[in-house]
């Protein structure tokens, strides 16, 4: 059987601020290194915003997760990409021309247009690759792909919740997962990632991005509800279809079973509202 068609790449980026780069730009006369100027520069973020987390114009990609998806939201596939290896420019460049050899499919991201895609441009950048189906400019505006409302290009959530950010979605993936009952964090924020990274950690950062994946895939189907793009009845066929995928592949993946364990059933109030109506 071939494969089916691929219509959809739901995907979650993870990243470390790159401290030579900071060291070099942001403190020349200094001699800083990498470690030392990360954390001059968090702190001085911290102090000015409130956070410590650095801009992504000074971070390079050591993680990302991508769900593969059927033109009627079917799992095909989970992965991780340059696994073992997880090197930047490698996992910039199978992102890149994934989405070219699946012939350019919707991207599916959560809060994606403000940093998992300007993240992924500016890699491309840095390590000369060429990506000239992305940034296809001679098009007319709307068929250009970067354009911010090309939703058949990339279909930013977030930008869905909030319409297109004329209001804050506080909580971020996080809350929108727990509302359908998915875990959000695991034990693992994304703050901690440079830690991790630092420690050696690669795996256990992948497995906290195959986590974050699965939860936009989730909030992804709810959205179609609120879309009129599924229906209630479907949404929980594909729950279940999916939690069986992960189920057969709990093995090779321990974290399937570690996410599936801390899902929460989804209280449907029209069912329980039927069972009141009922017993009355």
């Amino acid at each position: 059987m071939p494969n089916p068609a691929v219509s959809y790449l739901v995907f979650d980026v993870e990243s470390v601020a790159d401290g030579e780069l900071i060291s070099k730009v942001r403190y020349p006369s200094e001699s800083y290194d990498a470690v030392k100027a990360i954390e001059v520069y968090a702190a001085e973020r911290l102090e000015q915003t409130g956070s410590e987390f650095i801009p992504y114009t000074y971070h390079v990609p050591i993680s990302i997760a991508i769900i593969k998806l059927t033109v009627d939201f079917r799992i095909v596939d989970i992965v991780t990409l340059d696994s073992p290896e997880y090197r930047p420019h490698i996992i910039t460049k199978h992102f890149w021309d994934g989405w070219k050899g699946y012939k350019m499919p919707t991207l599916v991201s959560f809060n994606g247009r403000t940093f998992d895609l300007p993240l992924m441009e500016l890699a491309a950048y840095r390590f000369g690759i060429s990506i000239p189906d992305w940034f296809n400019l001679n098009a007319r505006t709307y068929d250009q792909k970067r354009n911010r409302y090309n939703q058949g290009s990339h279909l930013d959530l977030q930008e869905v919740m909030t319409n297109f950010s004329a209001s804050r979605f506080n909580g971020g993936l996080n809350l929108a997962a727990n509302l359908v009952g998915k875990p959000g964090k695991m034990g693992i924020a994304g703050h901690m990632v440079q830690d991790l990274y630092n420690e050696g950690q690669l795996q256990r950062i992948n497995d906290y991005c195959r986590c974050d994946v699965l939860d936009t895939y989730f909030v992804l189907l709810r959205t179609k509800i609120l879309t009129g793009e599924l229906t209630l009845e479907r949404e929980a066929e594909l729950i279940d279809e999916t939690t069986a995928w992960l189920e057969e592949r709990a093995e090779e993946f321990p974290v399937y079973r570690e996410y599936l364990d801390q899902c929460s059933p989804w209280k449907n109030p029209w069912v329980e509202q039927n069972k009141d109506e009922t017993t009355e």
